[in-house]
């Protein structure tokens, strides 16, 4: 008797701990599924020559906001992207150009960008970059 007590034993032991982790994780599974929304501001940074341009700091914040808010770089293929909140607002993108200069030594300018989000959606934009 005491052998098939101490056989069935661990089978009851883990199947009552699978079902206390699956019960205790249900909420978590349902926070997971509840994800905020978001907008999204990508882009390009673009040389004098037209070509995508790797490792520039790009600064963005509130056009109603002195500072920016998020500083993001670009990536081997020029491109960067930032979620920013959901909700009618515009965005001023600049890129930080300090001791970043053309192959003859000039340095390089830009203007900045303004990018108007209305809701959740993506936006597309370009910086370019000039001597």
């Amino acid at each position: 008797m005491r052998d098939r007590l101490s056989r069935s034993f661990p089978a009851f032991f883990l199947s009552a701990v699978f079902f206390l982790l699956l019960a205790s994780s249900q909420p978590g599974i349902l926070a997971a599924q509840k994800s905020k929304d978001y907008a999204l501001i990508f882009g390009t940074v673009w040389g004098p020559d037209n070509r995508p341009v790797y490792g520039v700091k790009v600064k963005i914040r509130r056009a109603k906001d002195k500072k920016p808010k998020w500083e993001i770089f670009s990536d081997h293929n020029g491109e960067f992207a930032q979620r920013v909140p959901v909700g009618d607002s515009d965005y001023v993108l600049t890129a930080d150009l300090k001791n970043i200069k053309t192959t003859d030594g000039k340095p390089l300018h830009a203007d900045e960008v303004t990018v108007h989000v209305y809701d959740d959606e993506r936006e597309d934009t370009g910086i370019h970059l000039k001597p």
